[in-house]
């Protein structure tokens, strides 16, 4: 991955057979400025093999999940410097990881507001440590797929994650590294637009927005002309003017194109 800082390695190029990332353990990222959550789950979640990182407060929530780039959140929203919906923005800017928000409240506004600000779960407390372990487990498995559903079509665009290979038609399409991880962002995201300020971050990591904006162009016009359809005229990359990209919700892919 020599086009992009190692770090920034995407997920689904670090897998292992099994759909899992490998060299690496699964990070989750645990937001709440009690100590009663890090002694209840801490330790389960590391017993479960999973990286703890923790956060006590919304600034270094925010600084952590550029940082740390965890593959899943989880919030209690009662912090005292931030609202917890905000922290939801703020998060869906950065990551499209799993949000579980952890909340005592139980009120139906509440519960919607923050799934429509991007959260995926709302879990009411109180909640058993193995109870949310089967929740992370399943929502990990959700998010990562396993072998056998990692192939995406989009009209004649397919896309075989587990080997790593790019089809237009019956022709293999060889793509750069930044060009591979940029079509993987965006196929996990078919359908949905993905600001450039998104695909800048998840592509290249960098927070230099302005810099960064003409290379996007440039790689996305490269990416599109190497995933366009001869035979179709189907170029499956859309720009959205003055926001961003998506790939077009014609696609199809076995649990790949999730919106999030």
């Amino acid at each position: 991955m020599a086009a992009y800082s190692p770090g920034l390695r995407s997920l689904a190029e670090g897998r292992s057979a099994s759909g899992w990332p490998e060299c690496e353990k699964l990070r989750i990222l645990l937001v709440d400025d009690k100590t009663s959550a890090i002694d209840t789950f801490g330790g389960a979640l590391k017993s479960a093999g999973y990286s703890l990182c923790h956060a006590d407060n919304g600034t270094e929530a925010l600084l952590r999940c550029q940082s740390d780039r965890p593959h899943l959140i989880l919030l209690y929203p009662s912090l005292p410097d931030v609202d917890g919906k905000e922290h939801i923005r703020q998060f869906r800017k950065w990551t499209s990881a799993p949000i579980f928000v952890i909340s005592a409240v139980d009120e139906e506004s509440e519960i919607i507001a923050c799934l429509d600000l991007g959260a995926d779960y709302y879990v009411k407390k109180p909640i058993a440590p193995g109870e949310l372990l089967a929740r992370v487990r399943a929502a990990l498995r959700k998010t990562f797929g396993t072998a056998q559903d990692e192939v995406f079509t989009a009209g004649d665009l397919t896309v075989n994650f587990n080997r790593r290979e790019v089809f237009v038609g019956h022709q293999q399409v060889r793509l750069t590294a930044t060009e591979y991880q940029l079509l993987n962002v965006m196929v996990r995201h078919a359908g949905v637009v993905r600001t450039h300020f998104q695909l800048i971050h998840e592509v290249w990591g960098t927070t230099q927005y302005q810099d960064a904006v003409h290379l996007l162009r440039v790689t996305v016009s490269n990416l599109r002309r190497k995933v366009a359809s001869d035979s179709l005229g189907h170029i499956p990359i859309v720009t959205e003017p003055g926001v961003g990209y998506r790939l077009r919700s014609d696609s199809t892919c076995d649990a790949c194109a999730r919106p999030h």
